[in-house]
């Protein structure tokens, strides 16, 4: 990536007021990131949800400066990243509309193994939990899933010491910039991940551990992967927001259940009684529910319907039929459009009978 194109994804994340959807909505509505800062401000200003005070923030000097720093330091630090436009942008992740525009990473990561998994829960583990979650680790080593977990305390570092001990990928996901590391103790597990797997984080390389910032996080673990799995909770905690958003994402939420009496169990029976998990007794579960157990034969993708469509038109059917429903906003960035000329192929898409509207701006085929 050019070094032009780099400050204009770092300046856009430093501007006040403006959210990764937000921000996506700017790059895909202009074209690229880099005629965000070239674009005239009456037409931004047609854009939804920017205005003359969102604007005024996107051109402030101060952000600038503030990109440039960072650009700087990753230059300086060969830092790896992934922008949400480029291929090795994590897959699971690119359906996320909320997902960061930039991800920082270390260590020794491949997100080509499609069986991703994120393993969740309280920093207060039980014996009950620690067992079962060294057990369930265990078990799925013969599917050589990856293991997506926080870093934090409790489940977390138990998940990726057990991902370790079973020579599987893990990947931790921070709260804070790559310079930082929290909890302190877990310094030494630093060198275990970067060799079997690594680290991915959104925040710059100087960003605190703050509480905010945790439940940002908690997007990216859940996104990363085809099912999150929460071992033990209370009956609040940040592993129930990552069920949430998991929730949301139209993934797979796994829970252990445990006794009605235990206060770290008492969120899984929750998810599990209201339908938000399914029940987790052991790995075949797992297996079973995300289809690791059978061997697939390959359909034939279909080149070309008999109806006559055309090169836009094509690209976007082949990714619906593949990926299923999805919103306007994901297809325009996964099929690299602008918002606007998307809406226009899809109402004639939708004469010819080829897809469909529904609710909440989502079509399917």
């Amino acid at each position: 990536m050019n070094t032009e194109k780099l400050l204009a994804i770092l300046r856009l994340q430093a501007t006040k007021n403006i959210g990764d959807i937000l921000a996506k909505r700017l790059i895909t509505s202009v074209g690229s990131v880099e005629q965000v800062f070239l674009e005239k401000k009456n037409v931004l200003h047609k854009i939804n949800g920017i205005g003359t005070h969102v604007t005024q923030y996107l051109f402030d000097e101060s952000n600038l400066k503030r990109a440039e720093e960072e650009l700087y330091y990753i230059q300086q630090n060969n830092t790896t990243f992934s922008y949400f436009l480029d291929d090795n942008y994590p897959q699971q992740l690119k359906h996320c509309i909320d997902a960061p525009i930039l991800l920082f990473k270390d260590g020794n990561l491949n997100l080509n193994n499609d069986k991703i998994i994120s393993i969740v829960g309280t920093r207060k583990m039980s014996s009950y939990g620690r067992d079962f979650c060294n057990q369930l680790i265990k078990d799925l080593k013969e599917y050589n899933p990856i293991i997506v977990s926080g870093f934090a305390y409790g489940v977390d570092i138990c998940a990726h010491k057990a991902a370790i001990k079973n020579n599987l990928q893990t990947i931790a996901v921070l709260a804070h910039g790559l310079d930082e590391i929290y909890p302190k103790t877990h310094k030494k597990y630093i060198h275990q991940v970067n060799e079997n797997g690594g680290f991915i984080t959104e925040f710059w390389h100087h960003e605190q551990p703050m509480r905010e910032n945790f439940l940002k996080r908690n997007r990216i673990v859940a996104g990363l992967s085809k099912a999150t799995i929460i071992i033990e909770s209370a009956k609040k905690g940040g592993s129930l927001v990552t069920a949430d958003i998991a929730n949301s994402y139209n993934r797979d939420v796994f829970a252990l259940p445990g006794r009605a009496t235990d206060i770290y169990s008492k969120g899984c029976n929750n998810l599990i009684k209201n339908n938000q998990a399914h029940l987790l007794t052991s790995a075949e579960d797992i297996v079973k529910m995300l289809n690791w157990d059978l061997q697939k034969t390959a359909i034939p993708k279909q080149e070309k319907l008999f109806v006559d469509l055309n090169e836009t038109e094509q690209k976007i059917h082949d990714y619906l039929e593949q990926n299923g429903k999805q919103l306007l906003d994901v297809i325009a960035l996964d099929c690299n459009l602008p918002t606007y000329q998307l809406s226009s192929v899809l109402v004639q898409m939708e004469l010819k009978g080829v897809i469909k509207p529904l609710p909440g701006k989502m079509f399917e085929v």
